[in-house]
């Protein structure tokens, strides 16, 4: 595989800092930095027809890549959720989803931030082909780029994108921050700072730098279990930061961006979907103002422990959505995407990489 390295370097790589400067050292204003980098993340359906100066456009062609990937695979399902795999400069593949809104006219992205994840949480698939780097910021941008065209086919508009594909945002935080300055900024891609979520297992020094950098983006806890025990056998890094040193974490987060935080929580059948956690739950997030989003398990076989986890049943998962909420928790079921294909997180590059291995023996 080539490295990336030797691969021009991509657009999206580039903030308008850089851009302007390299513009100034080939003889051209420097205000063209910004529009041409609005062309890049397709602001709007006509950006790409703003005129720039001559010889600016064929010069940038030629000492920059116009894409920081190729497009590896393409899965549709009938809820028109769409999963992208990607495929990187040096060969790697990385996953994007974009989900259609309850309106119409509207769609979410989900973007990752690292290729696989060194996280090693027990029911996730991601975790299963185990770390190889953390994404560039322009390969991060490019998924942006991509999904913003995919809804734009699909007749509707990216509105809100949030860092819960493949890897842990915290740990490559550097380069989603940067991703993110890009992709929000109202002067490059204009999606906007509050349309933007930053998800972590709860890694505590990351959030800590996340609420330095004073972005106003919405942050999301991965929590999946509301005690120490439980949640560590599931997120080994439960082991590093217990759960009160998370949500003391949050506390300050959510102070300092006057953003609701959103904690994700997986029912696993008979692991973590008790009324007695439910109640558990209630009790750790009495006087916080935090919203609970439940989902139901995606099952991807077999664990990284040799595992069978199950999603928890309707009856049981409605069941502990009234529980919560007779305690005065704010919750609600996240309804499933994209059943009909590699719907969990990882689900498609997994098989991508098993595919490609078994090709390669």
């Amino acid at each position: 595989m080539p490295s990336p390295t030797t691969s021009p370097r991509p657009l999206a790589d580039l903030s308008a800092e850089e851009l302007a400067a390299w513009m100034q050292e080939h003889g051209f204003n420097t205000y063209h930095a910004p529009r041409l980098l609005r062309q890049v993340y397709e602001v709007s359906a006509t950006s790409n027809k703003d005129r720039m100066p001559a010889g600016l456009e064929d010069l940038v062609k030629s000492k920059f890549a116009l894409d920081a990937a190729s497009l590896a695979m393409r899965q549709v399902s009938e809820d028109g959720t769409t999963k992208l795999l990607l495929r990187l400069s040096d060969g790697r593949t990385v996953e994007s989803v974009l989900m259609p809104d309850y309106h119409p006219e509207r769609a979410a992205g989900c973007i990752s931030s690292q290729v696989g994840c060194a996280m090693g949480c027990d029911f996730c698939a991601t975790t299963q082909t185990g770390f190889e780097r953390n994404l560039s910021s322009g390969e991060i941008v490019e998924q942006f780029i991509r999904l913003r065209r995919e809804a734009r086919s699909a007749g509707r508009t990216l509105r809100t994108i949030v860092f819960m594909g493949m890897g842990e945002p915290m740990l490559n935080l550097k380069n989603v921050i940067a991703a993110v300055r890009r992709i929000a900024d109202p002067a490059l891609g204009a999606l906007g700072w509050r349309q933007v979520t930053v998800s972590t297992v709860g890694i505590v020094p990351g959030i800590e730098e996340l609420r330095k950098a004073d972005l106003g983006v919405h942050l999301a806890l991965s929590l999946h279990a509301p005690d120490d025990v439980t949640r560590a056998d599931l997120l080994p890094m439960g082991k590093r930061f217990d759960v009160r040193d998370v949500l003391e974490a949050v506390d300050r987060y959510q102070e300092s961006s006057g953003r609701i935080t959103t904690i994700q929580y997986c029912l696993l059948d008979g692991v973590n979907d008790s009324l007695a956690q439910a109640r558990d739950l209630s009790r750790l997030l009495e006087g916080r103002r935090m919203h609970v989003n439940l989902l139901r398990y995606n099952a991807t076989g077999l664990s990284l422990r040799g595992r069978s986890y199950a999603p928890s049943s309707m009856e049981q998962t409605e069941a502990f959505l009234a529980e919560l909420r007779a305690h005065g928790t704010v919750a609600h079921l996240r309804r499933a995407r994209g059943p009909d294909i590699d719907a969990a997180c990882g689900q498609l590059r997994k098989r991508e990489v098993a595919q490609r291995q078994s090709l390669s023996v």
